[in-house]
């Protein structure tokens, strides 16, 4: 008798294991290889910094969050085929903080087909607000908003003769939309506009044709290594126009990448400064990452901040043993949700998260200033 009760304790206590060591897997993949990978470093590291500091106390309902991550080398085709495997064969409950446009937009059929949410991709693309995208939820402005408030401080300081470059992709044909009713509504028009290859650009003939059009300003839409190197093509062509590019760029990494050129480069944010402790979110964030032995944040650090947040909060709301179909209802029903200053709501009508748009310049010590 005594035998057999000691069998069902032991065999009771072998049962609850799972469920004291459940972990809740959370999707990633993103080009954590190739010309987008230190922008992609820092915003995970952002991320982390929130998950870390949740998992240190026990994690969500008892759960600590794993992010399995898969390295997509910024390829479209790769992103796709490496979120069916996190969905399909790895069984996560949620994709979070994708890297790019089009990789986003390959990913949505095998959203849909399963039913999972894409939680704070990392891209302002137009296609994943609007129309709105079931299971797509957003935690940052538009690229479109971004363009056009760099036209409007152009446009501010007395700047006309501006130049826009963009990506021939997803990514650059969104974004230039921005900038160009930017600069309908300061009744201008580009200089020249040049559309270049997503990773190799032909800087022997591109920046021939800028150079020739005499901007006073760039407008740069691209993504990491290639627009710093274009960025140095400019300079070494002798031309001082004023360059400005987008949030996507918006990363310690790519201020190294610059190097000596990297004084002066215009970016916009879409979260607060990333040294405003006035800024409740930053204030947090500045604390979670002291105590964590981080020195410092960067812009890119506080969009993974911001979206692990907000996928926290659904996790939680989501209950003790949550389903991708749970999770979804938890993301709908987010209304008003504070992240530190900023709030993030949800309906059936708007999945964009949060609408907040500045500017910042590289100061001659690296660092972004405002």
């Amino acid at each position: 008798m005594k035998t057999t009760r000691s069998w069902l304790v032991a065999a009771s206590l072998m049962a609850a294991l799972p469920a004291l060591h459940a972990q809740l897997l959370i999707g990633q993949t993103a080009g954590f290889t190739g010309t987008v990978a230190s922008g992609v470093k820092e915003t995970t590291d952002g991320a982390r910094l929130w998950i870390d500091s949740i998992n240190a106390k026990g994690g969500v309902n008892g759960q600590k969050i794993e992010l399995v991550q898969m390295d997509d080398k910024f390829d479209p085709k790769l992103a796709a085929e490496n979120a069916k495997t996190l969905i399909e064969e790895k069984n996560v409950l949620a994709l979070f903080l994708v890297r790019g446009t089009p990789h986003s937009e390959a990913m949505f059929p095998i959203l849909e087909a399963n039913n999972v949410a894409l939680v704070a991709p990392s891209t302002g693309a137009m296609s994943l607000h609007q129309p709105v995208k079931r299971h797509v939820y957003n935690v940052r402005a538009t690229y479109q908003r971004e363009a056009e408030k760099a036209v409007d401080h152009l446009a501010a300081v007395g700047i006309v003769r501006i130049a826009v470059l963009v990506a021939d992709d997803s990514f650059g044909t969104d974004a230039v939309q921005g900038a160009i009713r930017g600069l309908e509504r300061h009744k201008l028009k580009p200089v020249v506009q040049i559309k270049h290859d997503r990773l190799k650009p032909d800087y022997t003939k591109l920046i021939p044709e800028l150079v020739k059009s005499e901007a006073q300003a760039v407008i740069w839409i691209g993504s990491g290594s290639a627009v710093a190197d274009g960025v140095k093509a400019l300079r070494a062509a002798g031309s001082a126009a004023q360059v400005v590019t987008l949030s996507n760029n918006a990363s310690s990494g790519f201020v190294k990448s610059l190097g000596e050129h990297s004084r002066g480069v215009i970016l916009t944010q879409v979260f607060p400064y990333e040294r405003s402790i006035g800024s409740p979110m930053v204030k947090e964030a500045m604390d979670v990452a002291k105590a964590r032995g981080v020195d410092s944040l960067s812009p890119a650090m506080l969009e993974g901040y911001a979206g692990a947040k907000v996928l926290v909060e659904a996790l939680r709301r989501a209950g003790k043993s949550p389903t991708r179909a749970s999770l979804l209802a938890a993301l709908d029903g987010m209304k008003k949700f504070d992240v530190g200053g900023l709030e993030v709501s949800y309906s059936e009508n708007d999945h964009t998260g949060l609408d907040f748009v500045d500017l910042s310049i590289i100061g001659p010590d690296g660092k972004f200033k405002r």
